[in-house]
């Protein structure tokens, strides 16, 4: 490909003069798709057109002609200058047939000659949970909507780059194809950070400035919201967080989690607990008493503990495990609690040690406990399996006195706030049904890969 400057061949021109001129290639390929080039740009403050981000696996990444970096002069013979970010971006859309930039190639289109034959590593991949819904059409933040990826809480992303501080590249792992933008952890607890803080500014009647914004434009010519890349980003952070220290402390900020592939048989990985989470007298209890009653030899509950004073005809260990008040808070101030209440004057709790029995025994413990305790469970010594059991639907039932509209508020409540903890989701609309999914989901598990936390693994 010969080089030119100003339009002009300069193959033949001296070499002293070759330092002085500006290298430009023409880069030339086909596209007769309505397949994305897989490119962003963004424009410089003195009106320069560059690369701004190559898609993984996209057309230009996969014919490796351009780079990031790469400024670009002419797109089929037509200057860029006085054109907006969008404009170019509709026009590398509904280009057809060959297509030809003239471009000014950044270093890193020419890597050294030692790096041609530098021996790379495998790449490591890298896998993560969405622990929140997401779609780049809704997203003000995002520098092109069109490049971005949508997911659901519990989808499975393979992060293919995290270069940027800000948008990684990610692919749906069960879709495959070319990755797209997702917004980085720090993106999105900045996210929900400032979204808290307005919120809270809002019902106090605060009339001071929230977090700040400056538009750019987008892909597609529109604006954008662009605080989180400003140094407003700044103002706002140290504005709000010495007067909202409190609520950021609360405030459980949950962006990704990262997970690993454990193959079937795996003799390094079992799941050891069923946790049934689901609202007030939604039926965790029954379902519960019902698999043990069943599989006797596959299931067990935790013994609870409690410092009331037995009947005369209760066994310690039977049905209860009797203590004194004083044995069971010096215990619980070592924590070996997971979760504990008072019901008439005398107190109850479930031991961890209960549990981890129930482990020895190689039995799995069933669990029907408040969400809190995942912050305990969720970890390599319990490796649970979490069930959401949800409210009927309310449609065809009679609810003569608010009962199942309250429990249904309570069930969409508690999948809002721990959703994204869930396994699996069963609406209980026929204890008989739901006894049967539950059954054929823990047969599944056992018998089909998973991916589970990578904290459970190493």
């Amino acid at each position: 490909m010969p080089l030119y400057c100003n339009g002009e061949d300069i193959d033949n021109t001296d070499a002293g003069e070759l330092q002085h001129v500006t290298r430009v290639r023409l880069v030339q390929f086909q596209k007769n798709t309505d397949e994305p080039m897989g490119i962003t740009l963004k424009m410089t403050e003195d009106g320069r057109c560059l690369v701004a981000r190559i898609m993984h696996g996209g057309m230009i990444h996969r014919q490796a002609t351009l780079h990031v970096g790469d400024e670009i002069r002419e797109i089929n013979g037509q200057s860029v200058q006085n054109q907006s970010v969008g404009q170019l971006q509709r026009m590398l859309r509904e280009a057809r047939g060959s297509v030809t930039f003239k471009i000014v190639p950044s270093y890193r289109s020419a890597p050294p000659p030692c790096e041609l034959f530098r021996i790379r590593p495998a790449p490591v991949l890298i896998f993560v949970r969405a622990q929140f819904d997401y779609n780049p059409l809704d997203d003000e933040l995002i520098p092109c909507a069109q490049a971005g990826i949508a997911f659901q809480v519990g989808d499975i992303l393979q992060i293919i780059s995290k270069d940027d501080q800000h948008w990684w590249q990610a692919r749906i792992d069960a879709v495959g194809g070319s990755a797209g933008l997702i917004p980085s952890p720090e993106l999105q607890e900045w996210r929900i950070r400032c979204q808290t803080v307005d919120k809270t500014k809002n019902e106090q009647g605060d009339p001071g400035a929230g977090c700040s914004a400056h538009t750019a434009e987008g892909c597609d010519g529109s604006a954008v919201n662009c605080s989180i890349f400003g140094r407003k980003k700044k103002q706002c952070r140290d504005k709000y967080l010495a007067k909202h220290s409190g609520i950021f402390d609360n405030l459980e900020l949950v962006t990704y989690e990262e997970v690993v592939k454990v193959p079937v048989g795996d003799p390094n990985f079992q799941r050891k607990t069923l946790v049934l989470l689901g609202a007030h007298g939604v039926g965790r209890r029954h379902i519960k008493n019902t698999l043990i009653s069943k599989y006797p030899d596959k299931y067990a509950y935790p013994i609870p503990h409690t410092t009331r004073p037995p009947k005369p005809d209760e066994e310690n260990g039977r049905s209860y495990y009797f203590v004194s008040h004083d044995e069971m808070m010096a215990d619980i101030a070592a924590n070996e609690y997971l979760e504990y209440g008072t019901h008439e004057d005398a107190m109850y709790g479930t031991k961890l040690d209960t549990i981890r029995r129930i482990h020895t025994e190689g039995k799995m413990a069933i669990l029907d406990v408040e969400p809190q305790a995942l912050k305990i469970l969720r970890t390599a010594e319990f490796t649970p399996y979490v069930v959401f059991i949800a409210a009927p639907s309310l449609q065809n039932i009679a609810d003569y006195d608010g009962s199942l509209e309250r429990l249904a508020k309570e069930s969409d409540m508690l999948r809002q706030m721990y959703g994204h903890f869930f396994d699996l989701t069963i609406v209980n609309n026929d204890i008989s049904e739901t006894i049967a999914c539950l059954e054929s989901a823990i047969e599944r598990v056992q018998t089909t890969s998973q991916w589970i936390p990578v904290s459970w693994m190493y």
